[in-house]
């Protein structure tokens, strides 16, 4: 069985209501003619009901030349249709309406207006045929008036739905806007309390946890005292312990730092100066990687902690070089915008999976086999003690780009 057109099948797909009246109006006007002579009439008819039917469909994505080319159509095939049914007293004038209404649709009152004028110079034309045009011309005014008329109702009921659309589009796009920001607002509060819960439980356990550290290093270090040269083993065994106890430690450390709440000590100062000693420990960490800078010149003095921002971007600077291959290259950039600073670090490295991107700021997730999933925690829970964010851009194999965002008017020292 032959296919249909791709286009033919398409519209097909797209049949409405509407396009059942249309096929029952023009029915109706096809099936009234009796005489065998007027086949041709019924040829226009039919096409005129096509074109009709067709024009919102093909193409799927209307431009403003195939709206102006389904108009001409509709304007050609009406004039052959007056023309064939007896010209200027033909009862099929009113067909001129269709262009007129579909261009009172699309376009605006210029528009309408001047595809009214073509339509009715298009019917005029037929005075040239009757024998006498200025007779005919009393009976023809008000034909034409009446197109102008409807085509000036038509364009006032479709200006007024277009401008419903714009307005419901536009409370469409605020409404979605809103729904965002509520869901943003809602996993910052969910991440807050967690980080909240996890900040208390870290503090207790670490507390806990030093005490009974501190007497094993201390009897690990009794033990090495205590034990022959020639016992090399349990000499090697008493250095683990305190090399592992000394791990332990360092990683409390760490908890504790990211259980303690933040006492910002604010003051003027320049960002460029603080990203650069930022940059400057982090070289020494990764020799391996190239960093570049890219500062805007004229960034203001403003009030934060230069201390535990430096830290903060340090520590971004830090997993931007791990992400990166031998010999890549991590960018550090650093603007005034709206009344805010944003730095953006930018590594070329292998990307965040996307499954896990909404988790590399709660604490203890990592992704390193050695890590302890609190470096973004923290750098995390700094940015919100200035009152700013931090947001992350990524594509597996391609790269990451940790933005974060601080006001310049940040509140006084705390």
């Amino acid at each position: 069985m032959p296919r249909l057109p791709r286009f033919l099948a398409r519209a097909i797909g797209q049949v409405q209501a509407r396009d059942f009246v249309w096929v029952v109006l023009f029915g109706v006007l096809i099936a009234r003619p009796q005489n065998p002579e007027e086949a041709q009439e019924i040829v226009f008819l039919v096409a005129l009901g096509v074109a009709q039917v067709l024009e919102p469909k093909i193409p799927t994505a209307p431009t403003t030349r195939s709206r102006l080319l389904w108009i001409a159509i509709k304007l050609a095939l009406g004039f052959m249709l007056i023309g064939y049914t007896g010209s200027i007293d033909s009862v099929y004038w009113p067909v001129l309406l269709l262009p007129v209404v579909s261009a009172a649709t699309m376009y605006g009152v210029v528009g309408t207006t001047l595809c009214a004028a073509v339509a009715g110079a298009a019917y005029l034309v037929f005075l040239h045929w009757v024998p006498d045009p200025m007779e005919a011309v009393a009976g023809t005014v008000p034909r034409l008036v009446l197109l102008a008329m409807i085509g000036n109702l038509a364009n006032s009921v479709a200006e007024d739905l277009r401008s419903q659309t714009r307005q419901s589009r536009a409370a469409a796009e605020q409404l979605a806007a809103a729904n965002r920001q509520l869901q943003q607002a809602e996993e910052e509060k969910r991440r807050v309390d967690r980080l909240a819960a996890l900040g208390q439980l870290s503090a207790g356990l670490a507390h806990e946890l030093r005490n009974p550290l501190g007497t094993i290093r201390a009897s690990s270090e009794m033990l090495a005292r205590s034990l022959a040269k020639e016992n090399e083993v349990a000499r090697e065994m008493a250095g683990f312990i305190a090399s592992e106890v000394d791990r332990s430690n360092s990683l409390i450390t760490r908890f504790l730092e990211f259980a303690r709440p933040l006492a910002l000590r604010v003051a003027q100062a320049e960002l460029a100066q603080t990203l650069d000693r930022a940059v400057e420990l982090a070289e020494r960490e990764a020799p391996g990687i190239a960093f570049y800078r890219n500062y805007q010149p004229d960034i203001a003095p403003f009030a934060f902690d230069a201390e535990l921002l430096e830290h903060a971007i340090y520590n971004l600077l830090l997993n931007a070089a791990q992400a990166s291959p031998a010999g890549g290259a991590v960018t550090l950039k650093a603007r005034a915008a709206g009344g805010n600073a944003e730095v953006s670090v930018i590594d070329r490295g292998c990307g965040i999976d996307p499954a896990q991107r909404d988790s590399i700021f709660n604490p203890f997730f990592s992704t390193k086999p050695a890590g302890v999933g609190l470096g973004l925690a923290i750098v995390s829970k700094i940015v919100d003690e200035h009152g700013g964010n931090i947001a992350v851009e990524s594509e597996e194999g391609k790269g990451s780009v940790f933005r974060v965002t601080l006001p310049m008017e940040i509140r006084a020292a705390q």
